[in-house]
């Protein structure tokens, strides 16, 4: 995944994460952290949603802490809890100004508003939450010192304007939509209190990936960047062992549907949110005659799709 707040985002949230800071009620305005006297010197000038602004500031510019504020205010709607901000940043290197990447030509980047974002990271949270839709934000990430092995690495200068917002997907508790008959030979699949369980008695070693609906969700289609909120079971094919299941931690999954196994990610694109969907995956798309664990050889998955996005 290119996306450029999955690689600087992280090391935010643990930066803010071991500062302790404790998430405040989010104002009706966007709220300004860090040292931002330290921005003063910072103007844009903006070039539309396709095009980074022009950036000019005083070189070379250095915090010590998470630093953000918004630059130029835009005219459109406050961005509410819970919504998705559609964002285009522009990274710099803010000892000399060069650039480090650039989004804005690409499609904006989703930045969910939850709980989980207000907890790991009130600083980024507070900021977009109540921010106006075509505002622009400067957002400040502390260096590195050198260490062994690795060079210093200087202050990092996002420029994020907010392109629009929107209300986040739903999730769903349990699939939904039309059940279908399997056709004969594959896994057994029943239900017990709402949870699948499988048997794979009689069922031969697949010669290929087997992706079956149980039930056609009548969501969106699920794409292969896109991140999935799940709940599933998994057994082995050999043993019908069961390895693992989310409905025994009683707690749904959330995972980008590019950086899992081959047989989850060639299997559910194309399906869609709402689907509960049968896959039986060859070893060389799962995790080999190796495994992980007691997830050898070839496996079996009834997978529900709550969400996708």
């Amino acid at each position: 995944m290119r996306r450029l707040l999955a690689i600087l985002l992280p090391a935010l949230l643990l930066l803010t994460a071991c500062g302790g800071q404790e998430p405040a009620a989010p104002e009706p305005t966007s709220q300004s952290a860090g040292e931002t006297a330290k921005l003063d010197s910072l103007k844009l000038t903006d070039k539309g949603d396709k095009k980074a602004p022009g950036v000019e500031f005083t070189k070379p510019l250095e915090v010590t802490e998470p630093t953000v504020k918004v630059v130029t205010e835009g005219g459109g709607d406050r961005v509410k809890a819970n919504q998705v901000a559609e964002i285009s940043v522009l990274a710099l290197n803010a000892k000399d100004g060069s650039t480090l990447d650039d989004s804005f030509p690409r499609d904006p980047e989703p930045l969910e508003l939850n709980e989980e974002l207000k907890t790991s990271s009130a600083i980024v949270y507070n900021a977009f939450v109540g921010a106006k839709v075509g505002s622009q934000l400067a957002l400040a990430i502390p260096g590195k010192a050198a260490a062994e092995g690795t060079a210093a690495q200087p202050t990092q200068l996002l420029i994020i304007k907010v392109i629009s917002a929107k209300e986040a997907p739903k999730v769903l508790e349990k699939p939904e939509g039309e059940k279908v008959t399997p056709p004969a030979g594959l896994p057994t699949v029943t239900e017990k209190d709402g949870v699948p369980e499988i048997s794979v008695k009689g069922v031969a070693t697949p010669k290929k990936l087997i992706a079956q609906d149980l039930i056609k969700g009548k969501g969106a289609a699920v794409k292969a960047t896109d991140t999935l909120t799940v709940n599933y079971v998994g057994v082995a094919l050999a043993s019908g062992k069961k390895f693992d299941s989310s409905f025994d931690r009683k707690q749904t999954a959330s995972f980008a549907l590019n950086q899992v196994i081959k047989g989850w990610t060639q299997g559910l694109t194309g399906k869609t949110v709402g689907s509960r969907v049968l896959l039986v995956i060859p070893k060389d798309l799962a995790y080999g005659d190796k495994g992980q664990g007691d997830a050898k050889g070839d496996l079996v998955f009834v997978v529900d799709i709550l969400g996708a996005k």
